[in-house]
């Protein structure tokens, strides 16, 4: 299996403390892979960085076996796509729209120029990407109704729909079940387990809820005070003694 994502021994420092402190793994091509740890382990700014938010204080990551450019925009331009803890939309615009709108800034197609050159209009290429997503997605029924209108569990799978449009190679999962309840959590488990079989997408999931880090990850990185502390299958990480003491917060 090819490898997709490299981080190795990557630190961040703020001030005098290591939140992320020498960390190395690697995400294979379509493979799913989930990080877990208490608040304060380290995975979120460790996530943050691989997603070019927060700078590196030492180390590298490499995407594709290619070093990558800092900023966000220019990553997701590689096939790195992202969604959020805390729900991004906007207000006003439809399920669809929100596609679109994702899919014409990835394409280069916004912007003042870009709106008289194409007349703010929509490709038949592009809406009907857009409508492929949305069924793969779950959201055919809601693609003309306000996104900031749905509940919150077909709120994220818009988020989700809008990160998948432009068809990335890595989605970068930020705590996707945060709010839902365990019905919510589990369709959205699924969507992302049929994405990942129609279009080979490889995941880095960060997620507190055990029951989705079981359905959608196929190997599990356990992190503890800025360090990679235990990693394989589910199973054996949830049973490491080490992963036991620190993150349950129980002796093994």
């Amino acid at each position: 299996m090819k490898r997709l994502l490299e981080v190795r021994d990557v630190s961040r420092h703020f001030g005098g403390n290591a939140a992320v402190d020498h960390v190395s793994l690697d995400v294979f091509d379509g493979e799913a892979v989930g990080l877990i740890g208490s608040n304060g382990a380290g995975k979120t700014t460790l996530f943050r960085m691989i997603a070019g938010e927060l700078a590196l204080s030492g180390g590298r990551i490499e995407f594709d076996a290619t070093s990558l450019p800092h900023r966000p925009d220019q990553r997701a331009r590689l096939g790195i796509a992202r969604t959020f803890q805390i729900v991004q939309l906007f207000g006003g615009l439809s399920v669809l729209d929100h596609l679109l709108v994702a899919l014409q800034a990835h394409e280069g197609r916004q912007g003042p120029m870009r709106d008289v050159l194409w007349k703010g209009s929509s490709t038949p290429e592009e809406e009907q990407r857009c409508l492929e997503t949305l069924r793969l997605c779950g959201l055919s029924d809601v693609a003309d109704a306000p996104a900031t209108a749905l509940g919150l569990g077909e709120r994220r799978a818009v988020e989700l729909a809008r990160a998948l449009v432009v068809r990335p190679r890595l989605l970068l999962a930020d705590e996707p079940s945060s709010g839902l309840d365990a019905h919510e959590a589990a369709r959205l488990a699924r969507v992302i387990a049929l994405a990942r079989r129609e279009t080979g997408l490889a995941v880095l999931l960060v997620e507190h809820d055990l029951h989705m880090v079981e359905a959608i990850a196929e190997r599990v990185i356990a992190m503890d005070a800025g360090r990679v502390i235990a990693q394989g299958t589910f199973d054996a990480v949830l049973h490491d003694e080490s992963v036991i003491a620190s993150w349950l917060g129980r002796s093994a």
